[in-house]
């Protein structure tokens, strides 16, 4: 199984369909990042994945607005073809499993969808900790090799 993990901005107003009986959610999430090239000049890519939730949690429709930031996984898939310039180009899709509401208003503060966490007015994404145990690194003269 291959699985995408996207931090992101909303571009659009999600759209809810119903589809044979079933709800999905669409929406598309942007994200952003800058390097510099060979020239040391500083370039910034955006990379946009169109991102589909079958589910029947429904009420965070209302919360995924443009200009949110959400943290989405699922499987991913990908798309080639041809642009009206004639170029080859691509698009990436994703079939959301879990959606997570990252930052966010004083407005909406506390809500709470079902499987989506929305971490209220801390601008701060959420984070999931789990315990660690302390593993001891052996002395080089303990080494096998």
């Amino acid at each position: 199984m291959i699985k995408l993990q996207v931090i992101g901005n909303l571009g659009a107003d999600c759209i809810q369909k119903e589809i044979n009986g079933k709800t999905v959610i669409n929406f598309n999430v942007a994200h952003s990042e800058r390097f510099k090239d060979a020239q040391g000049n500083l370039k910034e890519r955006t990379i946009w994945v169109n991102c589909a939730y079958w589910t029947d949690r429904t009420a965070i429709a209302q919360y995924l607005t443009k200009g949110k930031t959400v943290y989405a996984e699922g499987t991913p898939e990908a798309d080639a073809y041809t642009n009206k310039e004639g170029q080859a180009a691509a698009t990436l899709r994703m079939r959301v499993q879990s959606i997570q509401l990252l930052g966010g208003n004083t407005e909406t503060h506390g809500a709470n969808a079902g499987n989506v966490t929305y971490t209220g007015a801390t601008p701060a994404p959420a984070v999931r900790t789990e315990a660690v145990e302390a593993v001891e690194t052996p002395a080089s003269d303990d080494l096998p090799f």
